[in-house]
Formats: structure tokens, C-alpha cells, sequence
């Protein structure tokens, strides 16, 4: 029996964001520095996780097909609605676990019963509340990717903004990286992703919160 996990919406509160977009937000973050970001050094994880060391000095790049999946690292997958309702393609890529991150509920095929499922139920808005989902999303990858033999996929509408934020997070929470990093790692193996502006700014929050309580000064989260 499928197990399913629905996170119900919330009525999202105003936030003060910048009128800007990633692209924007990312090249003042480049400018006002002295050089481009550049991979500092990491941390321990602080997951307990069966991965090879941080992969941000290693990106390869895939195509640009928004319906092909994408490995972020090793059995995180990142994709669209479309592979994600198919069956064949996810016992191929042998998906144990889903997070799908879409408002209205996604249709658990029979061939799929099997598949560990999180469903976060938000829309791809700026204002949209995806910070409170986000401890989840990353316990259950953690959890998942414990087991060796567990692949996970994390997916949206296009496979663009919503899950490469909740990938983000996760690579944020994993490796001590800024959401900087992480957005642009996550780039480097599915160029077609981009957060939008706001769950830019709540990854930034995230990744505070993250700092706080691990006790480290809070410059280790800005670009």
C-alpha cells in the first residue's frame, strides 16, 4: 500500500521581497563581492548520509529537456509532473520515494502503489509559503537516501522553480552551502532550473535558521 503524506496549504502571509528576479538576485549577489562565489570550506554534514564528499567542485552538465529527469546527486532525482505519472519511467530510473510539490493532489498510478510518497501543496507564486515545508522535505530525503538502495524524486509542474527549491534546501541543510551554491550547483545538472524570487528569499531564511542552530556566525549564509 502506497504510503502518502499530503501537507495541506497555507494562507500565505506578506512577505518583504525584492522585485527581482534569480538572474538579478544572483549577479548582484556576484557584485558585491570582491570575486564570484566561489565553494568555501564545508563543513561536516551535519545528516548522517551514505554520499561521497560535496559534489560542488565536479558540475556536469545535462540537457535542457524539462521532462528528462535529472540526478542532483547521487539517487536524487529532480523532474517534471509528466515523468512523475509514469509508471515505466519511474521503475526504470527505480524510484522508491516522492516528493511532489504541486497544489492540487497527483494521481498515484496501480504499477506505483509501492512508492513512499510527501506531497507539499504549494503554488509556484513568489508569495507562496514553502519556508515551513522545508524541514520536512529535507527529513524525508534524509531518511529516504539512509537506505542504500532508495532513489528519490523530487518533482514540480516543470521541474523549474518549486522542486529544485525544496533540492536546494536539502543541499543547503546537507552541506553547509549558501542557497548560492546550492541554486547554481543544482543548475549545473538541470539547467533549465530557477527558483522563483521568493523562494529565493526563503531559502535565504532557511539557511539562517540552519546557522542558528548550529550555533555558526551568520555570515556563512550570505553570498
Amino acid at each position: 500500500m502506497s504510503c502518502v503524506q499530503v501537507i495541506m496549504p497555507i494562507v500565505p502571509q506578506p512577505m518583504s521581497l525584492p522585485s527581482m528576479s534569480y538572474r538579478s538576485w544572483s549577479q548582484a549577489s556576484s557584485t558585491s563581492s570582491t570575486s564570484a562565489p566561489k565553494p568555501r570550506q564545508l563543513r561536516t554534514p551535519h545528516l548522517p548520509m551514505l554520499l561521497t564528499p560535496s559534489p560542488l567542485s565536479a558540475p556536469s552538465r545535462l540537457p535542457s529537456a524539462r521532462t528528462a529527469p535529472s540526478e542532483i546527486i547521487q539517487r536524487l532525482y529532480i523532474s517534471d509532473l509528466s515523468f512523475a505519472e509514469n509508471p515505466s519511467s519511474l521503475n526504470a530510473y527505480r524510484i522508491t520515494h516522492i516528493i511532489s510539490v504541486l497544489p492540487d493532489v497527483v494521481a498515484v498510478h496501480p504499477d506505483t502503489h509501492h512508492i513512499h510518497r510527501l506531497q507539499v501543496r504549494v503554488e509556484d507564486l513568489p508569495f507562496a509559503e514553502l519556508a515551513a515545508r522545508l524541514p520536512q522535505t529535507t527529513a524525508f530525503i534524509r531518511n529516504a537516501l539512509q537506505n542504500p538502495h532508495a532513489n528519490v524524486l523530487v518533482h514540480c509542474a516543470e521541474g523549474i522553480s518549486r522542486s529544485s527549491s525544496v533540492v536546494a534546501a536539502f543541499l543547503i541543510a546537507l552541506y553547509g552551502w549558501t542557497p548560492y551554491q546550492a541554486v547554481e550547483y543544482i543548475k549545473s545538472k538541470r539547467n533549465v532550473a530557477e527558483p522563483n524570487f521568493g523562494f529565493v528569499k526563503q531559502l535565504q531564511e532557511y539557511s539562517q535558521s540552519l546557522s542558528m542552530r548550529r550555533g555558526l556566525p551568520e555570515e556563512t549564509t550570505r553570498m
